[in-house]
């Protein structure tokens, strides 16, 4: 019969003092919020949750019918970043860009259009920033994309012309931190 060996090892510091949501909530934030409005699928949202933890985006907010993250299915995918990333529901997302703007924020819609924007051509002029996401199939509404400074394109190289929305809201929120130059 095998033997059971006990490996026993010793934690190290800053396994013990991990910092609590609140510490993680308070920290410095790179000048980016994120707007999604009816985003369907909640393990997009959580997905993004996680990506906005990750780049300590300052806001999420939540518009029209995406899921929030006290959803069910948004916690399983965010793993916790639904604690540590400031969020909000805004029901009306017009009267919420009208507010953003009205605090000096840049609007931006991540979409394909006539009149793209690269990511890399952002300059720190434009920060604070607030990047609107749209539907997974339609995009953008066009009422939102009227209200927008300018529309962010991620180029595309393949036979595919779009990317999914969580995975495009990563490439983009990178992105524009390295072009905010924030060193927090």
């Amino acid at each position: 019969m095998p033997t059971l060996r006990l490996i026993v090892r010793k934690l190290r510091p800053d396994e013990l003092d991990r910092p609590s949501p609140e510490t993680l909530l308070a920290l410095p934030r790179h000048p980016v919020a994120v707007v999604l409005d009816n985003i369907r699928s909640a393990y997009n949202v959580g997905s993004i949750l996680r990506t906005a933890d990750a780049a300590r985006l300052a806001h999420v907010y939540v518009t029209g019918y995406t899921p929030t993250p006290d959803h069910i299915r948004v916690a399983k995918t965010a793993l916790g970043a639904e604690h540590t990333v400031p969020w909000s529901h805004a029901p009306d997302p017009l009267a919420l860009l009208d507010r953003l703007r009205a605090d000096s924020f840049t609007l931006a819609a991540l979409e394909q259009t006539d009149t793209p924007t690269e990511i890399g051509a952002i300059t720190p002029a434009e920060f604070p920033l607030a990047v609107v996401l749209g539907n997974e199939v339609k995009g953008v509404q066009q009422d939102i994309l009227d209200r927008c400074d300018l529309a962010l394109e991620i180029p595309q190289y393949g036979a595919k012309h779009s990317l999914n929305v969580a995975v495009a809201a990563g490439i983009a929120a990178f992105g524009l931190i390295a072009q905010c130059k924030t060193t927090d």
